[in-house]
């Protein structure tokens, strides 16, 4: 079935907010998101307390489900995946929701289970954060429930789903009426509350052995901001200790306060403590330091899930977060698949034997970094091919590729903008002296390669360095034809080679079948 440019969207209906991403297929297994929406809706208002979801919050949320079913049918959406969560699964009342939703918006809204909702959740988080071959404990506090899953990149071994939420915590702790501080008694009840209800989910978790914790959702994401804010740090982890000093803080405020802490979600502020008390009580009993944080989550999974049952789109999300995030960003710019894995092998063949022959020192993250680099180098041609490698940078330096820091981002951002010419200084923006280093290195790679694929013919078989002292360095050009043209190109890079590398560079060139 051709499914190119077909339009899809995903809605997940949970128990504090709507979220919907509107999705286009494309030809070459692609995917562009073309809206991502969130609405905060509170259907879980007050339902912890009377088991039904009072009619204020199931107004809101089909008036928000209504909107962004309307936005989809915009962008041509042809199919509605849409799921709830734990506010419609446990309401007394969910079939009079639902059946309010189907009159007002056009689509079936179905409930999952909280397994389910783990497995989607695992799959939105698995592919969004590099684990770097580790096992990791995943912990996602929503608002009606807490998932805690153990995987590692491919599978996952273990899924959880707790009666434990952020807006349930709070409406059994916190009245409405109660705005004032959180004082350290309350909030140990809140967590002893929690701790009784993590028993038997902390003993399965710690069978497994998990190496890494990773946390997900708006409770986690808000916190991290919050202690990076006040505290320092970066965003991307959230420490024990950082959670704790970011507790105190939130506490001892009265809800205006909290609104004012740098770094907040005001719309959290009212059920932040709730959610803090479940991530730092699990943590604590995992014996786990840190978490990292995830923006990756059930809505992401609900578009794995779809993709992963298309003929074609299977091999692809089997690749490990990063290659998956670089192919996908090239594809959505049309890049040339052929030439761009041409110049990616290139470029490592000559970093590998480069480094046998002594002439750097580098090592398999650089080699990553520039392999990436290698595959994206030309992704500015989709803007205009006169000085693609500036909207090279620009495309990579902005895509929030998936896996990597912002660091990897900006030496691969960089790699692209010099491939074509001098790598220019420091920008302190971006990369220190040792990273400029780097950086001045790869790039003499990444220009050889693409000087020995100038006419896209795919002539050169295999450049490798055969054989270097203090002095010079010999490399070795096995061509399936004429290669005049990228010979040229090779030794028009033998000064910067000189001057990166204090070696005169000196070329051979063999002529090979195209099977040698």
């Amino acid at each position: 079935m051709d499914l190119a440019g077909k339009v899809v969207e995903f809605i997940d209906l949970g128990t504090n907010s709507v979220r919907a991403a509107v999705v286009r297929l494309n030809p070459n297994f692609s995917f562009t998101i073309l809206s991502l929406q969130k609405q905060v809706v509170r259907l879980g208002e007050k339902e912890y307390l009377t088991q039904e979801l009072i009619p204020e919050a199931m107004e809101r949320a089909v008036l928000v489900c209504k909107h962004f079913v309307t936005m989809g049918r915009s962008y041509g959406a042809e199919e509605f995946i849409a799921v709830c969560t734990s506010a419609t699964r446990e309401a007394g009342n969910q079939v009079e929701f639902l059946e309010r939703l189907k009159a007002e918006t056009g689509l079936e809204f179905k409930i999952i289970s909280g397994l389910e909702e783990a497995r989607l959740i695992y799959l939105g988080v698995s592919n969004s954060v590099d684990l770097g071959g580790k096992r990791a404990t995943f912990i996602d506090v929503g608002g009606g429930s807490t998932e805690v899953i153990v995987g590692d990149q491919k599978n996952y071994q273990m899924l959880d789903s707790l009666n434990l939420g952020a807006i349930r915590l709070t409406t059994l702790f916190v009245p409405p009426e109660e705005t004032g501080p959180i004082f350290p008694e309350r909030y140990s009840l809140m967590k002893k509350s929690v701790r009784n209800k993590i028993v038997r989910t902390v003993q399965r978790v710690k069978k497994h052995g998990a190496e890494m914790a990773v946390a997900s959702s708006g409770s986690a994401i808000n916190l991290a901001q919050i202690a990076a804010k006040n505290f320092g740090g970066e965003a991307s982890t959230l420490t024990l200790s950082k959670l704790k000093r970011t507790v105190a803080l939130l506490s001892t405020k009265n809800l205006e306060e909290r609104r004012r802490v740098p770094g907040i979600n005001p719309e959290r502020a009212d059920i932040i403590i709730g959610g803090a008390a479940i991530l730092e009580t699990l943590m604590e009993e995992l014996n786990v330091p840190e978490v990292r944080v995830s923006e990756g989550g059930l809505l992401d999974g609900m578009i794995v899930d779809y993709l992963s049952r298309i003929e074609g789109f299977p091999s692809y999300q089997s690749m490990g977060v990063r290659e998956r995030s670089v192919l996908q960003l090239a594809r959505s710019f049309g890049t040339d698949e052929v030439h761009a894995e041409t110049i990616r092998r290139i470029s490592l063949e000559l970093f590998d034997t480069a480094k046998v022959e002594g002439i750097h020192t580098l090592g398999k993250d650089e080699r990553e970094l520039l392999g990436h680099a290698a595959y994206l180098h030309d992704i500015g041609d989709f803007i205009s091919f006169a000085d693609h490698q500036a909207h090279s940078y620009y495309i990579i330096r902005n895509a929030e590729l998936l896996g990597f820091n912002q660091h990897e981002i900006n030496v691969m951002a960089n790699l692209a903008k010099f491939h074509r010419k001098k790598a220019a200084g420091k920008r302190s923006d971006e990369l220190d002296e040792p990273s400029l280093a780097v950086l001045q290195q790869l790039s003499v790679f990444l220009k050889l390669a693409e000087s020995l694929d100038r006419s896209h013919c795919g002539l050169i078989q295999h450049a490798r360095f055969v054989y270097a002292d203090k002095d010079k360095a010999l490399l070795e050009i096995l061509a399936s034809g004429d290669c005049q043209l990228e010979v040229w190109g090779a030794e028009s890079h033998a000064k910067g080679f000189r001057k990166v590398f204090h070696r005169e560079l000196s070329l051979r060139v063999r002529t090979v079948g195209p099977m040698d």
